[in-house]
């Protein structure tokens, strides 16, 4: 365990130097990577500690019919929440089902009784008639650490 944990601190520590505060000439700055890498570090162990979890109220409904759009319109949809529990809520991932939804998640932990939202934009060239699309977050919440919220829109 103490090996894939040491790994997994690596491999995050790597994936800390792509950040988008860079200096006029496109280097990172030793102090920039410094507090990513700090950044990641935290939130990976508030993502292995179970004492560390936290509850999320979802202040919408999970589900959303955003009704109709022309083909070719985006369709942004938010999700608003509220960390409800006594430790920072840590989103860690966000993803789509498909390449045609980009979510958005808070890079930053949410300080207890603060709220938050998790926004996505959905393209639909292409894709006429309905469509269910579900966007799926990781975050360190009990009793579930995983969430589906979904949402559904007819492009004419």
């Amino acid at each position: 365990m103490k090996r894939v944990s040491g790994f997994l601190m690596a491999v995050l520590l790597l994936a800390a130097c792509k950040t988008s505060d860079k200096k006029k000439n496109g280097e990172i700055s030793p102090e920039d990577r410094r507090k990513d890498s700090l950044r990641m570090v935290e939130k990976q162990k508030a993502m292995e500690d179970t004492a560390n979890y936290t509850t999320i109220q979802w202040l919408d409904s999970t589900f959303k019919n955003m009704g109709k759009v022309k083909e070719g319109d985006p369709v942004d949809v938010t999700f608003r929440f509220k960390n409800t529990g006594d430790h920072p809520l840590v989103i860690a991932n966000v993803t789509a089902g498909c390449g045609c939804t980009v979510p958005e998640k808070p890079e930053e932990p949410i300080m207890p009784g603060a709220e938050g939202t998790i926004k996505a934009v959905f393209n639909s060239s292409g894709r006429k008639d309905l469509n269910k699309k579900d966007i799926f977050v990781d975050a360190n919440t009990k009793p579930s650490r995983s969430h589906i919220l979904s949402f559904q829109v007819v492009v004419e």
